[in-house]
């Protein structure tokens, strides 16, 4: 009897740790091919040879006072360092807490740019890009975007790149780090249950959690300032 349960509870955790294994080794490796350099996406601007309808700015935190966190504002950075070489004519702001009507991430990202010289215009918020998953989904079925690049840091990058080509968006990340976080071990922890959560989200073809009317990126981004 003890044999049979010590069997069991191996079997059990193999099977885990093939669901937490799997997910994460498909997200790691699948995407490497995918990453890109600022250098990279520079020459290729400048030599013409890519076109891309956007750059998609993952959220993350916001200080009270509206200033970015530095993990954000690694990721806006370079976000403006890729549209001022010419990588692609708009931003798109993806993030927000909806638990929280206070809290507005994605208009306090634009007011960054805009404050570092892009044009107020070419810069789109996404006020429903609740998680990584809604903000690919909105990504490709509400912005209708067929080729971007996106933007966050590595170990959060694999996930999102995941989700977008999952979604049938032709897409390329750009990593953002350019310091050490303090909180990187948790964020590390954290990413790997969250490629889990998303794999499965993919598998099942699930829904953002909010859905809306196609909004073209062609047009002002100021129509989704609010």
């Amino acid at each position: 009897m003890l044999r049979l349960l010590l069997k069991i509870l191996l079997l059990l955790a193999v099977g885990a740790a093939c669901v937490i294994a799997i997910p994460n080794a498909l997200m790691v490796f699948g995407q490497q091919s995918s990453l890109r350099t600022f250098e990279q996406m520079e020459r290729e601007a400048g030599e013409g040879s890519t076109s891309y309808d956007c750059i998609m700015v993952l959220g993350a935190a916001v200080r009270p006072d509206g200033t970015p966190s530095p993990v954000l504002q690694d990721r806006i950075d370079m976000a403006i360092r890729l549209y001022q070489a010419g990588v692609a004519p708009k931003i798109l702001m993806s993030g927000d807490d909806q638990s929280d009507t206070s809290y507005d991430e994605v208009t306090n990202m634009k007011a960054y740019a805009v404050g570092q010289g892009v044009p107020s215009e070419d810069v789109f918020c996404d006020h429903a890009g609740l998680c990584t998953y809604d903000s690919a989904y909105r990504l490709r079925h509400v912005f209708e975007a067929q080729r971007a690049v996106v933007v966050t840091q590595t170990y959060h990058l694999y996930r999102a790149l995941f989700d977008c080509s999952s979604m049938g968006v032709n897409v390329v990340g750009v990593p953002s780090e350019t310091r050490a976080y303090s909180a990187q071990s948790y964020y590390d922890v954290r990413e790997v249950g969250a490629r889990v959560s998303d794999f499965l989200k993919v598998a099942t073809k699930q829904n953002a959690s909010y859905l809306s009317e196609p909004v073209s990126l062609d047009q002002s981004g100021d129509v989704t300032t609010w």
